[in-house]
């Protein structure tokens, strides 16, 4: 781990060749793509003219020879049919040593007028630190990382292909692939793959978000052909990782800059501690598009781990498939931001997920991590859920905001009344806590997948509360209740009915006296701004912890409280009236 500010570079030095037929064969026509191509900022060409200079040698159908290879390839040409000579990608076949590749629109003769080569040697082995901006016409080796769609933020259009790269020399680099010229070459990319390039262009790298060192990105432009490298007597690395802790994650926390990567253990996710029994909800994550972790580096200050999109649902994935025993997690280039006044690291488009024995550098925290059990069992109460102090009114306000996302506030209020004429509890599952279904003869936990579960009453109570200038519904949901009255909602649903034999299970169970007791007193309520607030359906705030205004406890220890597993409950039971707890 880096904690002196500078990167900790990971992962495996030397890999494997590729197997015979894996790589991906460039045979069969290709369908040409046509000539208005999205640039996303970044120069192809001659930054002085629209275009070359003299007319373009286009390569025939014959056999050709490309530059700067050794060898002969055999090519079909496919012509626009506006034109007399062709126009098309020129897909090539061979075998080792012989040039194999695809050519983006047109393809030009190593002698492009009206440009100014950068390479000093046109066809030789360039490495990543030799490039320039600027057009090149050498040769460049490499495997591919990854890619991913890069579109526009406000507009979601599709702006072109993003990629990281990897040579030899274990030099990473991004690259990036026009709209207009993606379908060319997606079909036989995929990850991991060794590839040659040759014909390309030196963009300036961007300065925000950046995923890689280098002042410069690798562009494909319209001379570029890719191929498989196969039967490589090289060996490239297969990843490089940049990792930051807290320290470096903390100082670049909303500058928009550099993509660092992350490597810890997992404390909660989406608020449950991690254990044997946890079930990752992927209905839920699929809604949501959302995860939240709590992670831990060594025994350094926790985190708030916010997994979106895809990344979110590669994490419920892999989480899955490891029958939720998953402890490491590795994020790559992730976001610092501030959310709720804490520190949370937030996913990118071009995150990845890796966890336990995936790569070396989770191999060899989870070795650490076995032999240092106690540290794993620990939780740093004010950093996990360390939270702004706000009024009801400044709640509203950042609801509002259009960059507003879900976080956690403390708000001091005084209760002014319970809401009569509702549930004030459900009827969950003993072991998750999630809404219990009634079956024929039993109650049922979709979550859990059992047919016949114990039923166990929980708050879900509406109060009404006020502070200065202004007045809010709040949700107390599972131990909030408890801490607020001082009673478990099953203690309370089970006295009822004992003094009350001959009412039914479906009987609504009326407020309870300890409830309406707490009517003018004074807390400091944990509480969460969730989706539903954000997107205007409710204002009704879900409560989490319930503190006395004076408690120096302002850190609250969420492995203490189940408020977050029982956070669907509100806007799956509302309005419905609660039934008697049944043993199945």
């Amino acid at each position: 781990m880096s904690s002196n500010g500078k990167s900790a570079f990971s992962g495996d030095s030397r890999s494997e060749k590729p197997k015979d037929g894996e790589a991906g064969d460039f045979s069969g026509p290709i369908k040409p793509i046509g000539t208005h191509d999205v640039s996303s900022g970044l120069s192809i060409g001659d930054p002085r003219s629209k275009k070359a200079k003299g007319d373009a040698l286009v390569s025939s159908p014959s056999l050709t020879k490309p530059s700067g290879n050794r060898g002969v390839s055999s090519g079909v040409s496919i012509g626009s049919p506006n034109s007399k000579n062709p126009s098309g990608p020129i897909i090539q076949t061979a075998k080792t040593s012989v040039s194999s590749g695809v050519r983006s629109k047109a393809a030009v003769s190593s002698g492009v007028r009206g440009k100014a080569i950068v390479s000093a040697n046109v066809g030789r082995v360039m490495p990543f630190k030799d490039v320039k901006f600027g057009p090149h016409e050498g040769e460049l080796r490499f495997r591919l990382i990854h890619f991913w769609e890069a579109r526009n933020v406000q507009t979601k259009l599709l702006i072109g292909l993003e990629m990281l790269l990897i040579d030899q020399e274990e030099t990473i680099i991004q690259g990036f692939i026009p709209a207009g010229r993606m379908d060319t070459y997606l079909p036989h990319m995929r990850a991991g793959g060794i590839y040659r390039l040759h014909n390309f262009f030196g963009s300036n790298n961007k300065t925000l978000y950046r995923v890689s060192e280098p002042s410069v990105t690798i562009t494909f432009s319209s001379t570029s052909v890719l191929s498989n490298l196969e039967d490589s007597l090289v060996c490239f690395p297969e990843d490089r990782f940049r990792f930051y802790g807290y320290e470096e994650f903390n100082a670049a926390c909303d500058l928009k800059g550099d993509l660092y990567d992350y490597v810890g253990h997992i404390k909660l996710v989406n608020g449950q501690v991690l254990n044997d029994s946890l079930v990752v909800d992927e209905a839920e994550i699929a809604s949501t598009r959302r995860v939240l972790l709590h992670v831990q580096t060594h025994d350094g200050p926790v985190m708030k781990m916010y997994l979106w999109d895809k990344a979110a649902s590669d994490f419920g994935e892999r989480f899955k498939a490891s029958g939720g025993t998953a402890s490491v997690i590795l994020v790559t280039t992730l976001n610092p931001k501030r959310y709720g006044g804490a520190l949370c690291l937030s996913s990118m488009a071009s995150s990845r997920i890796f966890m336990d024995s995936d790569v070396q550098a989770t191999r060899d925290y989870l070795n650490w991590l076995n032999s240092n059990l106690d540290v794993a069992k620990r939780v740093d109460a004010d950093v996990v859920t360390k939270t702004e102090t706000v009024t009801i009114g400044e709640l509203f306000s950042y609801m509002k905001q259009a960059d507003a996302k879900v976080a956690w506030f403390e708000c001091i209020a005084t209760i002014g009344d319970v809401v009569h004429g509702s549930g004030w509890y459900y009827i969950g599952c003993g072991g998750c806590h999630t809404k219990a279904t009634k079956g024929p003869t039993t109650l049922m936990c979709k979550k859990c997948g059992k047919s016949d579960i114990v039923g166990v009453a929980q708050y879900l109570a509406k109060i009404s509360v006020y502070d200065n200038n202004d007045q809010a519904v709040f949700v107390l949901l599972g131990d909030s209740g408890h801490e607020l009255s001082g009673k478990k909602a099953s203690e309370l649903v089970e006295s009822y009915f004992e003094a009350n034999e001959d009412e039914g299970s479906d009987h609504l169970v009326p407020v309870p006296q300890a409830l309406i007791d707490t009517i003018g007193q004074t807390r400091k309520f944990i509480v969460k701004v969730s989706t539903h607030n954000l997107t205007g359906k409710t204002q009704t705030l879900t409560v989490t912890k319930v503190l006395t205004p004076e408690d120096p406890d302002i850190g609250v220890n969420l492995e203490e409280s189940d408020g977050e597993r029982v956070k669907r409950a509100a806007e799956n039971i509302e309005g419905e009236e609660p039934k008697r707890a049944k043993c199945g």
